[in-house]
């Protein structure tokens, strides 16, 4: 029998291979991926954004409903269906979680029904989620895991949470300056700043009592065997990694979305302010090349005087959406349809998150099988 070098991700009594599948909206985590990377004893993590466009018949059942509650539930039923197919793909030991960004319009329901679907962790980020513990309680099962960024946020979680009797059964901590999709920053001059360093965070954690004991799984730039192992020797126990799990075989994403990503240059790659108000990352594709040269021009002329603006997707997936409520601090455009647009596979409307980082094998599709090995330097799919 051989020995693990690399260390485990114990979240409460499970024993897991210390990678977590970043997740990633609107179709391209979904249940194919999840499962298989479940399947191999890593952490398998649907995304919950917009998870409705995944099944025709839900699609053709909407297609001239105009009633954005409509459009919130049929999210919420594909959700439930997503956690039942990943699972059956996993198996029973697989280790699916769901990603529900802070920042959506129906962030509650997609967490109560990843629960009563029977998700065994939720992950949380784009925004302190700090009524999580209390929208979970009746599902002490469910492991929760919060996203942040910085020392003050954790600190402010920890403060938050531990009123209501819980603590994070792990943090990830991502840098905004690495990843993909949206930004744990406030400003675009913010990305890149020390504070949000593995180094400095994990060491001031370490340093507090209370957040000592708490797992830290890091994300953002890591690509690789030697970056997986700097994450280890900071002390985390466990890495998030995003877009090369988005370019494996098993990704639900439309081949086009795949090839974008593998092909893309450091050059393709930009950062601009989204609809939620965060800075974001992805790639220079038509459509974002076109926005940006007439952004400045949008920004000015955003308004929130016309009040009562509709939802052009339909679906208010943002709780706060500067395109749809005037806010000229925030991007402007319809961020759901334009990551639909990906989601079909269209490089000409779509709008592609990436991370900054060169991917573990250039421009191939590899499987999830092979990607695990690569990170890990063994073989996946043994129980830790």
């Amino acid at each position: 029998m051989t020995v693990s070098a690399n260390p485990v991700l114990q979240i409460r009594d499970r024993r897991l291979l210390p990678v977590v599948q970043g997740g990633m909206g609107v179709g391209i985590s979904g249940h194919q991926l999840a499962g298989a990377v479940a399947r191999l004893g890593a952490v398998g993590t649907l995304a919950s954004v917009d998870l409705r466009r995944l099944y025709p018949d839900i699609m053709q059942r909407l297609r001239r409903c105009r009633d954005p509650a409509s459009h919130g539930a049929a999210n919420v039923e594909a959700l439930d269906r997503e956690i039942t197919t990943a699972r059956t793909i996993a198996g029973p030991g697989g280790y699916i979680a769901v990603n529900v960004m802070r920042a959506l319009s129906n962030y509650a329901d997609l967490v109560v029904q990843a629960c009563r679907s029977g998700a065994n962790a939720i992950v949380s980020g784009a925004g302190l989620p700090l009524e999580l513990p209390d929208l979970t309680s009746p599902y002490p099962e469910v492991a929760l895991i919060p996203i942040l960024s910085e020392e003050r946020g954790v600190r402010v979680l920890l403060k938050k949470w531990s009123r209501r009797g819980r603590t994070p059964d792990a943090i990830v901590l991502e840098h905004p300056r690495y990843a993909g999709g949206h930004l744990g920053a406030t400003r675009i001059a913010d990305v890149a700043d020390t504070r949000f360093d593995f180094a400095h965070v994990v060491a001031a954690i370490q340093a507090d009592d209370t957040a000592a004991a708490v797992p830290l799984i890091l994300a953002g730039g890591i690509n690789s065997r030697a970056k997986v192992q700097q994450a280890f020797a900071l002390g985390a126990s466990a890495v998030q990694i995003g877009t090369p799990f988005a370019v494996t075989v098993e990704c639900d994403a439309h081949p086009n979305f795949k090839r974008v990503l593998a092909q893309a240059t450091p050059a393709d790659i930009v950062t601009f302010m989204s609809p939620a108000g965060l800075p974001a990352r992805a790639v220079l594709t038509p459509w974002l090349k076109r926005y940006l040269q007439k952004e400045p021009r949008l920004r000015a002329a955003a308004s929130p005087d016309p009040a009562g603006r509709s939802c052009p997707s339909q679906v208010q997936c943002l709780s706060s959406c500067g395109f749809k409520d005037g806010n000229p601090a925030a991007g402007q455009f319809c961020i759901e349809t334009q990551l639909a647009a990906a989601q079909r596979g269209s490089i000409e409307k779509g709008l592609f998150f990436r991370g900054s980082e060169a991917l573990p094998f250039g421009d191939q599709i590899r499987s999830v099988a092979d990607l695990l090995a690569h990170l890990l330097g063994e073989p996946a799919g043994a129980a830790p």
